[in-house]
């Protein structure tokens, strides 16, 4: 009996625990200033705005997460304790503006949950993600603006710049929050590293002059040498044409003369090309004009002569007249 009356009051305890659970998982509340995901084995079901006491299945089956509606304040660049003092952080908030100078920028960043089923599930740390988006878009806007802009009246629109760019990467990273607004707190310069900075910067400015200038002077001589050498190339394809054009002219009007003589007197035209073209081909040949009879004719040599002119004489002729007979004989 005692067995049994154990296991009773142990099936009690535990059907009572069960019922406990129930009891106590099955319902939740949510506040005016709060909203609620439902979270059935594990995936997001239903997003409560609503109010008061509502129903859901026990746990294990579901599960809620309560997130706030209100508005939250990121603190870039330094923080504020339960004492109220305030700890900067130096390495976060220093940036180069675009004409090279170094402040420190501190803001602060409005922002809420407006879904919280993305908020929940889009990212693992969307309270990080939004404070690197924070530190890209102060550094790009800050990155862009003058020393001046960022210190004295160009603050409200270094603000907005970067409230718009924080908003754009926000919509791109999808995780469920809205930028209410954006508020620089304090732009500064630092005193011990600014003339270091100051001096890297000079010393790097100068080496790009000088690389610049370097550039520029070779980039100078090849484009110097290259036009020199166009223009030779377009001189001598100009007197080479020139050239050209002369000489097809020359040979046209010796041409158009030859053909005139050649109309006018066409045997003996046709002679004298012939003579002319045995001139060119054999130049180096004793050329002789003879008859049908095979009678050498008393005709000069059709080549000139490299000696001077001597008086013919009867001793002179006959060696020629021999050698004519011989030339006739053979």
């Amino acid at each position: 009996m005692s067995v049994k009356r154990t296991l009773l009051m142990t099936g009690l305890i535990l059907l009572s625990a069960v019922a406990l659970v129930v009891v106590f998982t099955s319902w939740y509340t949510v506040d005016e200033s709060e909203q609620a995901v439902v979270i059935t084995f594990g995936n997001a079901d239903e997003t409560i705005t609503d109010s008061g006491l509502h129903f859901k299945m026990p746990w294990p089956i579901q599960k809620v997460e309560v997130l706030s509606k209100e508005t939250y304040s990121l603190q870039f660049g330094y923080e504020q304790n339960e004492d109220g003092e305030i700890e900067a952080y130096d390495d976060e908030t220093k940036m180069i503006t675009g004409d090279e100078n170094i402040v420190l920028t501190d803001l602060v960043v409005q922002w809420k949950i407006t879904d919280p089923e993305k908020y929940l599930f889009n990212a693992e740390n969307p309270k990080q993600i939004l404070h690197n988006a924070t530190s890209s878009a102060i550094r790009s806007i800050i990155g862009s603006s003058t020393i001046d802009e960022a210190l004295t009246d160009g603050k409200a629109k270094v603000e907005a710049n970067t409230r718009d760019l924080l908003v754009s990467l926000i919509e791109k990273y999808d995780i469920g929050v809205s930028i209410l607004g954006v508020k620089l707190q304090d732009v500064e310069l630092p005193n011990d590293e600014v003339r270091a900075a100051f001096t890297a910067v000079t010393d790097a400015r100068e080496t790009k002059n000088t690389k610049t200038n370097e550039a520029e002077k070779y980039k100078n001589q090849k484009l110097s040498e290259a036009e020199g050498e166009k223009d030779a190339i377009i001189s001598r394809a100009e007197g080479e044409k020139v050239a050209r054009i002369q000489e097809a002219e020359g040979e046209v009007e010796i041409f158009k003369k030859l053909y005139a003589e050649y109309k006018g007197n066409q045997e003996i035209t046709r002679q004298r090309l012939i003579i002319e073209t045995l001139e060119n081909v054999l130049p180096n040949t004793q050329l002789y004009i003879m008859n049908d009879d095979g009678e050498t004719l008393k005709y000069l040599p059709l080549q000139p002569t490299t000696t001077s002119p001597v008086k013919e004489t009867e001793e002179t002729k006959e060696p020629t007249a021999e050698t004519s007979e011989g030339s006739d004989k053979q």
